[in-house]
């Protein structure tokens, strides 16, 4: 992979849940591969380790909610300049929300933390999901990067939580 991935873990519990650095590397790898971008040599991004308290500051400050949210994206650059850019932005991701999402979900946390990682990393390189036609779209990329990672369709999965059988 020839973008430069760094890490700043604030949060202990990630180290002992699982191998956060080596998922999230293969994540983006993944992504890479699957969406085609052409990164300029030495490109970087830094994935940000949290726990809830941290999350929850950055969410009131960058966009007025006082709550945890299980992943944030800051991108450094517009879209049209990613290929460009030395430096991505950041994603960052809050431990205690990531964990009690994938438990409630009935997921594994490497599998909901790497979508999340995913999920982060297309918001860097210009995917959203502000109208039906871009989360289509986002949802659709998404799905075929975990499926590269052997990782369930999480929105398929979701549609099946509370179904009788």
């Amino acid at each position: 992979m020839k973008l430069r991935v760094e890490f700043v873990a604030t949060s202990r519990r990630w180290r002992a849940a699982l191998a956060a650095r080596k998922l999230a590397r293969e994540a983006i790898a993944a992504s890479l591969s699957e969406c085609g971008v052409a990164l300029r040599p030495g490109a970087e991004l830094c994935v940000h380790l949290v726990d809830d308290a941290h999350i929850r500051d950055l969410n009131a400050r960058w966009r007025a909610r006082g709550e945890a949210t299980n992943v944030l994206s800051f991108p450094a650059v517009e879209p049209a300049d990613v290929g460009r850019a030395r430096l991505l932005g950041d994603i960052v991701l809050a431990f205690e929300t990531v964990a009690r999402e994938a438990s409630a979900e009935g997921k594994p946390l490497a599998d909901h933390y790497r979508h999340l990682v995913v999920h982060g990393f297309l918001h860097l390189i210009g995917f959203d999901h502000e109208t039906d036609a871009e989360a289509q779209r986002m949802e659709a990329m998404e799905t075929r990067i975990l499926e590269r990672l052997g990782v369930a369709d999480p929105y398929r999965a979701s549609e099946l939580v509370g179904v009788a059988s």
